[in-house]
């Protein structure tokens, strides 16, 4: 058995009074801990924005404390509980002290979590931008921001923006499933090497046979042709 120190964060003050979100970081953790034999040495939260540096954290401050002294990892529920930022991610890391991933598994690779870190980031500085572009341009055609009876108009740059993510995602991912492709591995292999790598999907969960079907489909021609005469 293992020792572990458990660290917890919520971004607002009422979920941490209510307790939304702490509670089902716990149950993940200690999912976590039965099933890969770690024995919980103590636990800290912090109720904080994910954009707060260390130094206004206390609970990540004692958390890395404790298990320095430990000498053992840290271990969160998902990446974004400690940053969606990649510097920060990096900087965590460099204090030499390991974190674990509950969402990702044991041994995931120190380069899977950086990889991990700069797609979350990626993807919502790409969603934060093209926001304000369709904000911007519906202000421009007349519409009025905020109206209910644009809410059938939202909903459709909203889909837009999801499908253009997720061609984004595809292409960025297109040399891994290409090498994959080359070494015959088939879509189910696919998912299982992007699972065992840790690399999330587009919208943050496990890969299957049918996502990397619709992930392909995304991508840009010149990959396509190949794969699909790979697998006919």
């Amino acid at each position: 058995m293992k020792n572990i120190i458990l660290y917890r964060r919520v971004s607002t003050s009422e979920q941490g009074r209510s307790g939304l979100g702490l509670d089902g970081q716990l149950a993940a953790m200690e999912r976590f801990c039965e099933t890969d034999g770690f024995v919980v040495a103590g636990q800290f939260h912090d109720i904080a924005s994910g954009k707060s540096p260390v130094s206004e954290r206390q609970g990540l401050r004692d958390a890395l404390a404790a298990a320095a002294k430990l000498r053992c990892s840290v271990l969160v529920a998902k990446l974004d509980r400690l940053s969606r930022d990649v510097a920060f991610i990096s900087g965590l890391m460099a204090r030499g002290v390991p974190f674990i991933v509950a969402e990702l598994g044991v041994d995931t690779d120190p380069f899977v979590l950086h990889l991990y870190a700069a797609l979350s980031e990626k993807e919502r500085k790409m969603i934060g931008q093209r926001t304000r572009e369709a904000l911007a341009e519906k202000k421009r055609q007349g519409f009025k921001l905020g109206n209910p009876t644009n809410l059938p108009e939202a909903g459709l740059l909203g889909a837009q923006r999801n499908a253009s993510n997720a061609v984004e995602f595809a292409q960025r991912l297109s040399p891994v499933v290409r090498g994959l492709v080359s070494a015959g591995a088939s879509l189910n292999g696919i998912a299982a090497q992007l699972s065992s790598m840790g690399v999330p999907t587009a919208r943050g969960g496990r890969w299957t046979a049918k996502a990397v079907s619709r992930l392909v489909a995304r991508m840009p021609v010149e990959v396509v042709n190949p794969i699909a005469g790979n697998w006919s």
